[in-house]
């Protein structure tokens, strides 16, 4: 590795999420997961079933878009999709029991990667959080504000200890 003490602080994380995002989608693709998919089905995880263009809201992405990871996460058995029964245009997801497991699964397989590197993972985490809050708040915005509110509202999930 080159000298890594002359790098910025910003050159590092960013380092540090491509390796971790690239070993954890390694991981991923064994259970027909993506790190798009992860999301998705985290956000149904933690907030229950929702229409596909509410989904897209909350993960701040295109509907043509989510629609894509959808049908990824549907051929792999981890999210149904039924029409509303009070919209007919629309369409609700929900997580399935394979999906529920495949969550806990990327949770997993997101603590294995960053145990590999002899590190606390939770303290890691929680000082990401401080970076991520102080930060917002020094530099709001709305996009910095909505990032900051759904990580609050518990948008991720912890892995089973």
């Amino acid at each position: 590795m080159p000298d890594m003490d002359r790098w910025p602080t910003g050159r590092l994380l960013s380092t540090a999420a491509r390796l971790v995002e690239h070993s954890w989608n390694e991981k991923l693709g064994a259970i027909g997961l993506t790190h798009a998919g992860v999301i998705a089905i985290e956000v149904l995880y933690n907030s229950g079933p929702m229409t596909q263009a509410q989904l897209a809201q909350l993960v701040r992405v295109q509907a043509q878009t989510m629609g894509k990871t959808l049908s990824r996460l549907e051929s792999h058995g981890h999210i149904v999709r039924q029409r509303s029964t009070s919209d007919r245009r629309s369409h609700v997801v929900s997580l399935t029991e394979r999906g529920t497991e495949a969550v806990m699964a990327a949770a997993d397989m997101e603590r294995s990667v960053l145990a590999a590197a002899s590190i606390d993972p939770d303290r890691l985490r929680q000082e990401l959080q401080a970076v991520v809050r102080e930060l917002a708040k020094r530099f709001a915005s709305p996009e910095t504000n909505a990032i900051v509110a759904g990580a609050d509202a518990g948008l991720t999930v912890e892995a089973n200890s």
